[in-house]
């Protein structure tokens, strides 16, 4: 299932931080990992991504550089060429992701994502359309056939879409933000498969919820949802650095 245009356009706003390509090629990596841009992909000219992120042509320039030194862009010259996405193809082990941050990390970072996510999740009940409604719904199926990394991925994709019914470019920003720098480690592929069936549960009626505008509702469901992803991933991450 494709991103949405709401979604995707959130990547690309302009940066809060002018001049800096380190926060382009932080914003581009984001967009890679998060899948709004798929492998392959060919980017947009440096001077429209320039135009979109508010900076000038040498940082997108630098930005790219840095991309292609980590491998996850491809530059070709000549005819058809440009700059192509390259995802990487072995992300690290999970263990190893959680091994690297504090369980006090984990919680600031659970914390601000219940905020972000239950805001938008009520934004959404109460102004989503039916296509809006209908994208939640196929992103709910995405994760019920989907496992490892691809459900990982899936769920990602559900909150960004939620995000995105909400219709505020600034909560979708939040949402893009927070997975990038942390809130991804909450859909972790842990492995347990009574987890993955709980988390489809709770897709299907916060989307129901949506459907139906009832925003407390999709609220308090949202909250719940990532409150228990948050101590799953506490539990495992005592089990990785307890001797």
């Amino acid at each position: 299932m494709g991103i949405s245009h709401s979604a995707r356009s959130a990547m690309f706003a302009p940066l809060d931080q002018l001049g800096r390509a380190e926060a382009v090629a932080a914003r581009l990596v984001d967009a890679i990992n998060l899948g709004l841009l798929a492998d392959a992909e060919q980017l947009p000219s440096e001077a429209e991504l320039a135009a979109q992120f508010g900076v000038a042509t040498v940082t997108v320039r630098e930005a790219l550089v840095a991309l292609r030194q980590q491998g996850l862009v491809e530059t070709r010259r000549g005819r058809g060429g440009g700059s192509f996405v390259r995802a990487p193809r072995t992300p690290s082990p999970w263990q190893d992701r959680l091994r690297a941050v504090s369980l006090s990390d984990l919680r600031d970072v659970g914390d601000h994502y219940v905020a972000i996510a239950g805001a938008a999740a009520r934004l959404a009940a109460e102004r989503s359309s039916p296509e809006d409604v209908e994208r939640l719904r196929l992103a709910t199926e995405d994760l019920r056939t989907a496992y490892g990394a691809e459900a990982a991925r899936a769920e990602r994709h559900f909150h960004l879409e939620i995000a995105a019914a909400a219709q505020s470019p600034r909560l979708t920003h939040q949402e893009v933000q927070l997975q990038g720098e942390g809130g991804g480690l909450l859909w972790l592929p842990l492995g347990a498969e009574e987890s993955h069936r709980e988390a489809y549960a709770e897709h299907l009626a916060i989307t129901e919820a949506i459907a139906d505008a009832d925003g407390a509702l999709a609220r308090s469901l949202t909250e719940e949802h990532i409150l228990g992803a948050l101590d799953r991933l506490a539990e495992a991450h005592l089990r990785l650095v307890t001797p």
